[in-house]
């Protein structure tokens, strides 16, 4: 039995203003946009190459706004995704890396390039965060 994430519910106070920050400002494809009944509204918007997408509107859920911490896109090229978000517009952090020998967060990609040891951090509108992490990087690295 297979059991495949495909919808993350995720709460915004403007669903116009999040799906402007989803689809024009992130470049995400627009799956639905449609009423649902009773009044209830749902838009479903899927990153490129990802096979879950997340759901947002009206009347979807009752979560806190800013309530959803950690969400994690995974990505070959940290530094290159990061420079392309920054390039559409998009607020985010630096690159860095988790020392634990130090106990602290160190600048930059972590210097193997190691999976899952790189992030940068954004978030949308309504305060909802997300991660970037690095798995599978193949480019080349500084000598």
């Amino acid at each position: 039995m297979d059991y495949r994430l495909e919808l993350v519910l995720i709460p915004v106070a403007d669903p116009d203003r999040a799906k402007a920050f989803y689809i024009d400002t992130l470049g995400w494809r627009l799956i639905v946009d449609g009423g649902i009944g009773g009044g209830k509204r749902i838009i479903q918007a899927e990153p490129p190459g990802s096979a879950c997408a997340i759901g947002f509107g009206v009347g979807v859920t009752d979560a806190p706004l800013g309530s959803a911490k950690g969400l994690h896109l995974v990505v070959t090229d940290i530094v290159g995704a990061r420079e392309e978000l920054a390039g559409r517009g998009v607020d985010i952090g630096p690159v860095r890396w988790y020392d634990p020998g130090e106990g602290a967060w160190q600048d930059g990609p972590h210097p193997k390039r190691s999976d899952y040891m790189s992030f940068v951090e954004f978030s949308d509108p309504d305060g909802n965060i997300w991660l970037l992490q690095e798995r599978g990087f193949r480019g080349r690295m500084a000598a």
